[in-house]
Parts: C-alpha cells; structure tokens; sequence
C-alpha cells in the first residue's frame, strides 16, 4: 500500500518479506505493501533516491537501476523486485568521478535531482559510450530540474563521454 492508502495496483501479493540484491548485497524488507522509493529511504536508510512528486513518477529524481534498467523507484512496488538487484548511486563504482565531471561542467546547482540524473546518464552510456548531444538530450529527458540545469547536466555527460559537442 502507498503512504496515500492506496493499494498498489497489479503489484503481486507478498507476503513475509521482501528479498533483494541492493547495490550488490542482499537485504529484506517487510513486505508491507510500501513503494520501492519508500523501502530504500524509510527502510533502508539510503537516502540519494529523493521524493520530488511520488506517487506520479514523473521527475526522475528516484531513479534507481533494477536489473540494470532505469526506473523510477516511488510507482515501483517493493514486491516487484523480490529476487531482482536494485543499483543506486551509491552503489555506483564511479559515482565519485561523476559527481567531479558534473561539477566541473556545472552541474548540481542545487543537487536534489543529482542522483536521478546520475542514474539516467550511467544508463545512457552504458548501453551507448558515446552519445550525440541530441542522445544524451533524449535519455536525461525523464528528469526533470527543479534549476533548469539541463544544459550543464547535458555538458556533464558528453564530458564524461569525451566529447565537447
């Protein structure tokens, strides 16, 4: 159930608790019916996954990777990744080197949709190293920048995949 009193649709029906690999390791939640964004921050105590407009999943800034896809973590019920690994920027073996190369391009004004960013661009150029701008626009375009950093973000990560364009 959401924190709204709403049951999750189409969410399966766990019982127990939840099992899953979170940033390579296993860890169990009570199967409570709360949403995946909710489970890693009030559960589990990371914290980089945020809350800009759950229930509506349309910011971006809970984007997590489940099973190496991105998606967004306050409209995923925790049921739904039982068995399946979880990956936040936490558990990110080069979240440093992003976090220099975004703010070195100017990225992170205020830093509260940083994560999600970062999850979305390490997404992109793991399936394509060496996106046109025009690429990386489109893959970063589920974020949504409270800023309207989106040109620094976007300088980010052409940055990080070598390019200036």
């Amino acid at each position: 159930m959401h924190r709204s009193g709403r049951a999750w649709e189409g969410a399966p029906m766990v019982t127990g608790n939840v099992v899953f690999t979170l940033n390579g390791a296993p860890v169990e939640v009570p199967a409570d019916g709360c949403s995946l964004l909710e489970a890693l921050r009030d559960r589990l105590g990371l914290r980089s996954a945020k809350d800009g407009c759950s229930p509506q999943g349309q910011c971006g800034c809970c984007t997590v990777w489940v099973d190496g896809q991105p998606r967004v973590a306050c409209v995923t019920p925790v049921a739904r990744v039982s068995g399946r690994a979880v990956t936040t920027v936490e558990g990110l073996a080069d979240a440093a080197e992003w976090g220099q190369r975004f703010c070195a391009a100017g990225a992170s004004q205020c830093g509260f949709c940083t994560p999600g960013q970062l999850m979305a661009a390490v997404g992109l150029l793991k399936d394509n190293p060496h996106p046109s701008r025009e690429e990386a626009r489109q893959a970063m375009s589920g974020n949504l920048c409270r800023c309207g950093n989106y040109d620094n973000y976007l300088n980010g990560v052409m940055r990080v995949a070598g390019s200036n364009s």
